[in-house]
């Protein structure tokens, strides 16, 4: 019975509240672009914003009982936010508007809601030819080799001795960083790591689901964080492979509009899958932090809040997948991919304070040569106000990092 509420719980926190959470920016993006995938993420990078919000302020200026005040604080606004996304979705589904999970009308039987969701896996797998079953078979069975050597051989290193003690003292003594890791001893604010709460993250979950923070870190997260990163992968795939015709004329079932490439897709997806396998070049690429410090901020920030912005400057400005869009005139249309942005940018803070200046970085450049490219010097203006979440957190960084040359 202890594990049926385990997995109940890991199941509603990791995967029903971050889905609910994305339905409001799915609310205001194109149905074209609306899928499961988009709402996973983006309820993700929503959820890990709300905990910014939470447990910063509570780590500055609670001392004792820190994390039990941002458990709190985060518990409430994580559940007002999925109620509000699932209010979201009923208010499109009485009015008779296309819904947030697949962005299509609730009689169209090529999409479907839950009851049609057999015939749209029947209609897909029909469509695929017998090289792209091989294909997509040979990807899932390298995600399952990386989740089975995640799980079975996990991976220990000097770092665990801070950031997983770091979750299991905020997870027994409802405190965050006030007490050293390496000691147990009460400490001053330890500024390097104070403002990225990502162990905090892990500590909130590993309580919720009444699991050891550092089985949780090990065994739990891999399954989780793996999995959501080639999901991000695929989701960069259909952007980039969107608006080629096949070599066999087919239409993808979007009216007046030609499929992607679609055998390019699983081939693009088993290249992601190899560079992480044999990406472990030396201790400190992307793919080494990938597979082995899969529970880590710095490892989420590189392979998920960066490739993240990626995904949303071609959601925001790649070309192939709005033609034939009604929804391209309208301004409203991409709200919902700004207000991800955001999101993305608010995550990085929580994975990393470094992490927080390469989006900047990232984000400026980007909007430099979009602007140069569109001529449009509103493109900075835009980018910039996404990045001003990363600003204040930056500013907060300096202020408490050398508060002390003020004295």
């Amino acid at each position: 019975m202890l594990y049926v509420t385990e997995t109940i719980s890991i199941l509603f926190w990791l995967a029903v509240v971050p889905f609910c959470i994305g339905m409001i920016p799915a609310n205001f993006i194109r149905p074209a672009r609306r899928s499961p995938g988009f709402l996973l993420l983006a309820g993700y990078f929503g959820m890990w914003a709300l905990f910014e919000a939470a447990a910063v302020p509570a780590v500055l200026w609670v001392k004792y009982d820190n994390f039990k005040a941002a458990s709190a604080a985060f518990t409430g606004l994580s559940l007002l936010t999925a109620a509000a996304g699932l209010l979201l979705m009923y208010r499109n589904s009485r009015a008779g508007r296309p819904g947030l999970v697949w962005g299509r009308q609730k009689n169209d039987m090529r999409v479907g809601y839950a009851g049609n969701l057999g015939q749209r896996a029947a209609a897909f797998g029909k469509r695929l030819s017998p090289a792209e079953w091989i294909e997509w078979l040979i990807f899932f069975a390298l995600l399952g080799f990386q989740l089975y050597k995640a799980v079975a051989y996990a991976s220990f290193d000097g770092d665990d001795a801070y950031y997983v003690v770091e979750s299991l003292i905020a997870q027994e003594s409802d405190v965050m960083y006030r007490i050293l890791p390496y000691t147990g001893r009460p400490t001053d604010l330890d500024v390097r790591h104070a403002l990225a709460v990502f162990p905090m993250w892990v500590a909130f979950a590993a309580v919720r689901a009444d699991i050891h923070a550092t089985i949780f870190s090990h065994v739990t997260l891999p399954l989780v964080l793996i999995p959501l990163t080639y999901l991000l992968y695929f989701e960069i795939g259909r952007l980039l492979f969107a608006g080629q015709p096949q070599r066999d004329g087919r239409q993808d079932g979007v009216k007046g509009k030609t499929g992607f490439h679609r055998e390019n897709l699983p081939i693009f997806m088993i290249l992601m899958g190899m560079f992480q396998i044999f990406g472990n070049v030396s201790i400190y690429t992307n793919e080494t932090f990938f597979l082995t410090r899969t529970w880590q901020g710095k490892a989420v920030a590189g392979s998920l809040v960066i490739p993240a912005l990626l995904w949303v400057f071609l959601l925001l400005y790649g070309e192939t997948d709005q033609k034939n869009d009604s929804d391209v005139g309208n301004k409203w249309a991409d709200a919902g991919v700004w207000m991800l942005l955001v999101f993305i940018h608010m995550a990085a803070g929580v994975c990393s304070s470094i992490a927080v200046f390469l989006s900047c970085i990232l984000t400026a450049l980007t909007a430099f040569f979009l602007a140069l490219v569109k001529r449009d010097m509103r493109i900075i203006l835009k980018m910039g106000a996404a990045c001003v979440p990363s600003v204040i957190y930056m500013g907060i960084y300096v202020v408490v990092a050398y508060s002390y040359l003020l004295k």
